[in-house]
Order: structure tokens, then sequence, then C-alpha cells
């Protein structure tokens, strides 16, 4: 005799975040929402057609087996992958990434987003207003939701200033400058930099042939704002980083209404040192808007676009290059 079949599994939504220090990965849903997580520190290779998506599923899949073993939802009905560096850096993803997901997940709803949108809706939902996401890089979106406009988020070589790679590389340089004598140097920064990579002049060798340097460079940024308090260069360095971070707010934020404006990201726990001078920048550059706290972070943003792409109510402005769907995948 055929025993009898099992209750079929709960269909669920994958939401997936991919940043300069790692991947993660939630499976979940819309009644139970997010059932379990993974995550690798290993950051998405960039090559020279942009971020790269077989590195990304080489990842992802054993952390999908994992998750779906672990919470029994089977098949999830829709997909959401939030990137650092997609806006310019995404055409390998959107090339590849929605078929590879097909086959590997039999998901055929996907939306592929810049990490910044992934942190707006992670933040503030569905509302105007303007987000920046500072961790080890730093992008501002904002959107009067007709349309994303975005500002920064050009990578640790370009831009993402402000951000944490940014204030890590700040930090070294005063560090070497003092190392070599050079007026702007700072002895505090010296000491924790030689604690933490050892003698400066083996320092290049350290980091240069590292393909994680942004991560590396971010490491540095809470040892900044350990010294802040008594250090006028490391001090100096956050001001100018909270400028930045102000700089990029204010040229997407939407000029008319009450927009609100909020910070995510993990930049956020430098604590006082930064974000004292960050509320002092805004304060001056948008009086009009809002400062509030973030809801959630990228991948409670990405869960909850995942969750409207499977009811087929996702509100938010399509961009190819910022929230890009496919459905229909095979």
């Amino acid at each position: 005799m055929t025993a009898p079949a099992g209750p079929e599994p709960s269909p669920g939504v994958l939401a997936v975040d991919s940043g300069g220090s790692g991947l993660r990965a939630v499976l979940g849903t819309a009644g139970r929402g997010p059932s379990a997580r993974r995550s690798s520190r290993v950051p998405v290779r960039t090559g020279e057609r942009g971020v790269d998506p077989g590195h990304l599923m080489e990842q992802l899949t054993p952390m999908v087996r994992a998750l779906t073993a672990e919470t029994g939802i089977g098949r999830p009905v829709a997909a959401v992958v939030g990137a650092a560096g997609f806006s310019s850096l995404g055409e390998a993803l959107r090339a590849e990434l929605p078929a590879a997901l097909a086959r590997a997940f039999g998901v055929r709803s996907i939306a592929l987003a810049a990490d910044a949108v992934t942190a707006y809706t992670g933040a503030l939902g569905s509302r105007p207003g303007v987000v920046v996401a500072a961790g080890t890089g730093l992008v501002a979106v904002g959107t009067d939701l007709s349309a994303w406009r975005r500002a920064d988020g050009w990578g640790h070589l370009l831009g993402d200033c402000g951000g944490g790679a940014w204030i890590g590389r700040a930090g070294l340089e005063a560090a070497l400058r003092a190392h070599d004598g050079r007026p702007g140097g700072s002895f505090p920064l010296l000491t924790r930099a030689e604690e933490r990579f050892g003698p400066m002049p083996g320092l290049p060798g350290r980091l240069y042939p590292r393909p994680d340097r942004p991560a590396v460079l971010a490491s540095f940024a809470p040892q900044v704002a350990a010294c802040a308090q008594d250090d006028p260069v490391a001090a100096g360095i956050l001001r100018a980083a909270a400028r930045h971070m102000a700089d990029s707010a204010a040229a997407v934020c939407p000029a008319g209404g009450e927009p609100r404006v909020a910070l995510t990201g993990g930049l956020s726990r430098l604590g006082d040192p930064l974000l004292v001078p960050w509320e002092e920048e805004l304060a001056r550059r948008l009086p009009h808007a809002r400062r509030v706290a973030a809801a959630g972070d990228p991948l409670d943003g990405a869960f909850r676009i995942a969750l409207e792409l499977a009811a087929d109510t996702l509100a938010l402005p399509g961009d190819e290059t910022m929230l890009h769907v496919v459905k229909g995948t095979s």
C-alpha cells in the first residue's frame, strides 16, 4: 500500500544581500516571515564583467539547500538579490543570474536590486525620502516614488566617500604620515595600525594583493572612532565623513514635502564620533527633512520586496540599474 502523501511544503520567498563584507540569505513565507538565515564572510568577486554571478551562485546554492532543509519551506516563488555594485557593475548579473536562480531553485519571479534599494526599503518601506547606506562602502538613494535617484556608490577606488573603507583608508593614511614624519599624521592611529597590521613598511604588501581590500580598510574604521575623542586628526576624519554623507543625502533627497532621512548599515555602530557631526550636517543641509531611525537593514528590505513581488503588489519604481524585475524565468 502506498503511504499517503505528506503536506506540500509551504511556498516561500528568498532574499539575498551581497555586500563588501560577504553574502547573507534568508528564506521565509508571508505568514511566518523570515524563518532562517545563512551567511558567508566571503565577498562576491568583481571581475571584468562586473559582479560575478557564478561566484554568487557558488556561495548561495549550499546556503539555500541548508535553509530549505532547516525550514521545510518548498520552492521559493520569488527571489530578490540586492547586490553592492549592481548599479554600475551589474551587467553580468542581469544577463545570467535570473536563469541561474531559476535552474537552481525553480524560482520564476526574480528581482535584482542595487543594495541601496534594499537598504532603502528595509529602512523606510515605500515612503518618499532618502537613505544613506553606509557600511564598507557608501551610497545614498532617494525617491519620490516615481523614480530613483542615486549618489555615490562608486566603489572604494573612485568614491564611497564617507563609508567604512574611506574612513579606514584615511585613518591608515594618517598613520603613515605619522610614520614618515609628514604633516597631518596621527601617532595614536599609527599605534593602532601597527597593532592591527604590523610594521607600516609591510602594509602595502599585506593590503594591495587582497581581493577583500575594501573590507580590510573598513575594519580600521572602528579604530579611527576609538581615537576620535582625544585625537583631533581622527575626529577630523569622522567630521569629513559626515560631510560626505550629508552631501550624498542632499543630492538625492526630494525637494518637497517632509521626506524622511535614515542612515543604515554598520557604520552607525561607530557611535557619537560620527553620528553627532552627521546630525549637525543634516540639520544644516536638509532642514525640511525628518530624521528617522531605520526600521530594518538591507536583508529586511530584500525580504519585503520579495514578499511584494510574490503577491504582485510591488509598487516601488522599476529601473534596470536599480530594481530590475524578471518574471516567467526558465
